[in-house]
């Protein structure tokens, strides 16, 4: 029994750990039930079929081997919709460095992994002060949109 405890409590503070450095460096990430492609491509079909606009779908692992090298599977997406960016750039121009959002979709030893930028770790970076209603759609949209693909078929 104390084994046990003692395992579970290693467990506790284990997430503890992992949920203090995923919320240091600003990021939220989610597993997905699917591989890379198809977390990439459910995440384009419902940008597609709501108001955000699909920017861009950077495979870096493709660009990786054009130039001989090896990367595992990692996607980047980017999309965003201007009544929601722009009142965040007029806050602050500099966060259009991190605008539109960007989503990337990696395999981590054979767990395909989704991650973002919390919105209000953007908020805090560029010391945004207003633009919440902004910043709530933000959060709602993109933690939907990946919900979404993350999901099992």
């Amino acid at each position: 029994m104390k084994n046990l405890f003692t395992t579970f409590l290693s467990g506790i503070f284990l997430l503890a750990a992992t949920l203090f450095v995923q919320a240091q460096d600003g990021w939220i990430i989610k597993d997905s039930a699917n591989s890379v492609k198809v977390t990439a491509d459910k995440l384009v079909a419902i940008i597609e079929a709501a108001p955000p606009k699909l920017f861009a779908r950077v495979e870096h692992h493709r660009g990786a081997e054009k130039a001989g090298l090896e990367l595992g599977e990692a996607t980047m997406i980017m999309f965003g919709a201007p009544p929601i960016g722009t009142p965040i750039m007029q806050q602050n121009i500099k966060a259009g460095l991190d605008l539109p959002v960007r989503v990337l979709i990696w395999d981590d030893a054979g767990q395909t992994k989704i991650g973002y930028l919390d919105p209000q770790a953007l908020k805090a970076r560029y010391g945004i002060e207003g633009a919440d209603e902004a910043f709530k759609k933000m959060a709602g949209a993109v933690g939907k949109f990946t919900d979404g693909a993350a999901a099992a078929e």
